[in-house]
């Protein structure tokens, strides 16, 4: 009987759909993250073949197939790229981008990735990396005796050393750029990699080419709405349970008249 397969196949969807509202909620409070969303498509349909027919009232000639739906698949897992929350740490060093573009890491192994997780620090010779310790782009060194830093929304990184009354531009962040930013590949650790899907970078300055502006002291909270993703939960579990029904249905039609 198809309708078991027909069954098993929402379940199976309605399984990912879970494990991927389960990931969102497990990352509601990971710095810039963005949340995911599944989408789902319909199976091929059978054809099956009747005699074709006329209507009665326009006497118009109906098909004579009859097409009868095999299912559902995931079709795909969008990141959505809202803007999360701003929230203030009056930390010097971390920094949020008040609307698009991403932060450009440098990698060990000389590739550069993208994020929006602005949660930076100074290695012991003076670069400011992220929390892993890889290396923001392009690179800014500060001077050891650097009493203040300063970081304005153009992206301009200033640092006041002992015995200077004004400080002095010592760098400037800037800013990466996706056609299609939605298209970035995931590579775990708050960080996104370029893809066919997403285009090349466009490199431009904060607050400059479509990009936003950076805000020093702040960082993006992610970008989940967890009543939301509840919800969400909610109408997979009672997917999942009528797709359940619809297999014990099947299963007990299948049994022999008069079996108990």
């Amino acid at each position: 009987m198809q309708a078991l397969q027909t069954a098993a196949t929402g379940m199976l969807a309605q399984e990912r759909r879970t494990d991927v509202i389960a990931n969102n909620l497990a990352n509601m409070n990971t710095t810039g993250y963005q949340r995911r969303r599944l989408e789902f498509n319909a199976l091929i349909y059978k054809a099956s073949p009747r005699p074709a027919s006329r209507e009665s009232s326009a006497g118009d000639l109906v098909p004579g197939v009859v097409h009868s739906g095999m299912g559902v698949k995931a079709a795909a897992t969008y990141r959505i790229t809202d803007q999360g929350f701003l929230k203030a740490t009056e930390k010097p060093l971390d920094m949020a981008i008040q609307g698009g573009g991403y932060f450009q890491i440098q990698l060990p192994n000389g590739e550069t990735a993208y994020t929006r997780d602005g949660n930076f620090q100074l290695d012991p010779e003076g670069q400011i990396v992220n929390q892993d310790g890889f290396v923001l782009q392009p690179g800014i060194n500060i001077p050891a005796n650097t009493q203040q830093i300063t970081v304005n929304a153009k992206g301009e990184v200033l640092a006041k050393t002992a015995g200077q009354e004004t400080p002095v531009a010592v760098g400037t962040i800037q800013i990466a750029l996706f056609a299609n930013a939605g298209g970035l590949r995931a590579l775990g650790d708050n960080l996104y990699g370029a893809d066919p899907q997403s285009g090349a970078p466009t490199i431009v300055n904060p607050g400059g080419g479509g990009s936003g502006a950076l805000l020093q002291g702040f960082v993006e909270t992610s970008n989940v709405n967890p009543i939301d993703e509840i919800s969400k939960l909610i109408k997979a579990h009672r997917a999942y349970d009528m797709n359940s029904k619809v297999l014990q249905t099947a299963d007990a039609m299948m049994a022999p008249i008069g079996a108990k």
